[in-house]
């Protein structure tokens, strides 16, 4: 059985020793909204603090691999794969999404949701000197593939 709590009822990190490598991958999403002379500025590749961008997906990446250490009990993984995409959607929004792989014997969706998290708390402290009223939102798991519990996609039925 796998759970956070030992015998005791204290906290602990899941024993995963028994269970199969398996090639597993999660995909995650973040949107910051911003106000549209901010998008603009950042996709114009005027930002006085250099390409926003390229900065948030380094910083993705690098916190994806530092997981284990931001999130209790999340095991250390040797990820195989780090991915961060951004997109302006519209003239307010930009969208994140995180992809990480491995081969191993636990899932990394606590990997790719700390690197979209990340990548949006490092353009929101990249801007907050032109737009304090940025929001980060919608941060989700939109799909997780293998391990026991199967493929999961956002909003399908389980």
């Amino acid at each position: 059985m796998l759970t956070h709590l030992d015998s005791q009822g204290r906290a602990n990190m899941v024993d995963v020793t028994d269970k199969a490598v398996t090639s597993r991958e999660a995909l995650a999403e973040a949107r910051v909204r911003m106000r549209p002379q901010t998008l603009q500025m950042i996709v114009a590749g005027g930002h006085p603090k250099g390409d926003v961008f390229a900065v948030a997906r380094i910083a993705g990446i690098q916190a994806a691999k530092r997981t284990h250490e931001l999130i209790p009990l999340c095991h250390p993984l040797l990820l195989t794969g780090i991915s961060v995409e951004l997109q302006a959607l519209g003239e307010d929004v930009v969208q994140i999404r995180a992809r990480c792989k491995l081969a191993g014997q636990t899932g990394v969706e606590m990997e790719a949701l700390t690197a979209a998290s990340v990548a949006a708390l490092t353009i929101y402290d990249m801007c907050k000197a032109v737009d304090r009223d940025m929001t980060i939102e919608a941060v989700r798991l939109l799909e997780k593939q293998g391990g026991k519990s199967g493929h999961f996609i956002a909003g399908e039925p389980r």
